[in-house]
């Protein structure tokens, strides 16, 4: 399409920002229409001709006139803040301006600005607020540069931990899709969050929150902004990290080097411990639009949890492009424990009752193997029957029906022979449940994995607990041995 005349002044009278154009001695040539409502004038003819200071728009005058002479060197000025008497009231702008060649030589100048009186004011109000982001820094962002010229932080960041809100971070999200910038999305779940309220009360458990959104904002300062998308579930948006070997050193950052997830976050009376849940997938790589995204870290997500929460699941075509959610999500307990009931009754003896049900436990539990602790305190595998261990302190941490470690620890200080047992088979963490009944111990149950600080959830201690009754009615009416 040509440029002519009449497009150029239908596009300059439909902008919102006020815009002008000066000559060299900064006088006024022409306005648009927002730039007349803006002063409420009828026409510009009051003004053309005519300087700043002959309008006498500014208390103070000088530096408005060194700005725009500085322009009319050949230096273009970007969104300065400064303040101009309307209508008597003292209002506060911000403007851009840069210089109007005709070939090589200056002949001008061209600005804009818009009125952000309003906008500072919530800002201010907003300052004393938990706030991780200022206008500075969201200003970096172009998304943001302009949202901030008519809206304050208070409308844009989440009020309880100062990140972006979930409405603005998923419409910067759409923003970066729109131009085409590359950028990892991720959905960060809090594992045990539900854990600390219980335990705590919500107001550590807002604590919590806190903390681990701040660090989040830290470590992602300078190429990513962090949103809350809703209850303990955190968005990350970093602009750096785009291939996998990138993505995977960052996520191991967050769980490992940064305190950020795996660590203690102190309370009033002690410590709370955190971890989380990440899903994730990179634009356009794995997706090139918002809904396919997505789905793409909610899937991952997903996996995660299967796996045992604590972790991290990068996207990766040839690994997830078939996941499915309703896959993934674990069927109710009743369900589960009716299909270990059927599968188990099938065997005949012991072992081979434990043999067909581990497939089902596996996928449950995301485990290599099951070991039972026979009456001796002898550990022996359900899978490698070459696996046997003397642990005879076991009793000494098993005072009730149910024993679960995320981490070796308190294993470690207290029963030394089943601690050296797990970590010959590089187990890390480990869910223990006591076979018999309230007078006759048979024996006991161990599942583990070789990941640290696996969060064992209700559902999986429930799981054990039950297939542990059903081993000990078993031996009470058919006389078995366990292995």
């Amino acid at each position: 399409m040509k440029m002519t005349v009449e497009l150029f002044d239908s596009i300059i009278n439909t902008s919102q920002d006020c815009v002008f154009w000066k000559d060299i001695d900064r006088r006024f040539l022409g306005v648009n229409q927002a730039f007349l409502d803006f002063y409420g004038f009828e026409s510009a003819n009051i003004l053309i001709g005519k300087t700043d200071e002959d309008m006498g728009w500014h208390t103070d005058p000088e530096p408005y006139r060194q700005d725009e002479l500085n322009v009319l060197s050949g230096h273009s000025t970007y969104k300065v803040p400064g303040k101009c008497i309307i209508r008597g009231e003292e209002r506060d702008i911000i403007a851009s301006k840069r210089p109007l060649y005709d070939g090589d030589r200056i002949v001008g100048l061209v600005g804009s600005f818009v009125d952000v009186t309003d906008v500072l004011k919530r800002q201010t109000k907003y300052e004393g607020l938990h706030n991780l982001y200022t206008v500075e820094t969201l200003r970096k962002y172009p998304f943001f540069d302009k949202l901030l010229d008519e809206t304050g932080l208070d409308e844009i960041l989440d009020p309880l931990t100062g990140v972006l809100s979930r409405g603005y971070a998923l419409s910067f999200v759409h923003s970066l899709i729109s131009s085409g910038t590359p950028f990892t999305f991720a959905i960060l779940d809090l594992d045990n969050f539900k854990f600390i309220n219980d335990s705590h009360g919500h107001s550590v458990g807002d604590l919590t929150l806190k903390a681990v959104t701040a660090s989040l904002a830290s470590f992602t300062d300078g190429y990513g902004l962090i949103g809350r998308f809703g209850g303990d579930e955190i968005l990350i948006i970093n602009l750096k990290d785009l291939d996998y070997q990138d993505k995977q050193k960052y996520f191991t950052s967050l769980y490992s080097d940064h305190n950020i997830l795996r660590h203690n976050i102190p309370i009033e009376d002690g410590f709370v411990y955190i971890t989380g849940t990440i899903g994730c997938a990179t634009f356009p790589n794995d997706a090139d639009n918002y809904n396919d995204l997505f789905a793409l870290i909610d899937k991952t997500l997903y996996l995660g949890k299967s796996k045992g929460r604590n972790c991290y699941v990068i996207y990766v075509e040839d690994k997830h492009k078939e996941l499915e959610i309703k896959k993934l999500v674990k069927h109710n307990i009743y369900t589960d424990m009716y299909n270990m009931k059927k599968i188990f009754n099938k065997g005949a003896s012991l072992r081979e009752r434990l043999s067909l049900i581990f497939p089902f436990l596996s996928d449950s539990l995301q485990i290599t193997d099951l070991y039972v602790i026979d009456n001796d305190n002898n550990l022996k595998a359900v899978l490698d029957e070459s696996v046997c261990s003397e642990v005879e302190d076991i009793s000494v941490i098993l005072n009730k029906d149910i024993f679960c470690e995320s981490s070796l620890e308190s294993v470690k200080s207290n029963t030394p022979l089943l601690y050296n047992a797990l970590s010959n088979l590089n187990i890390s963490s480990c869910l223990i449940v006591r076979i018999g009944n309230d007078v006759i111990t048979n024996g006991y149950l161990l599942c583990g994995v070789h990941r640290d600080m696996r969060i064992w959830q209700e559902n999986e201690c429930a799981l054990l607990f039950f297939l542990s009754d059903l081993i000990s009615s078993t031996l009470q009416s058919h006389f078995l041995q366990l292995l």
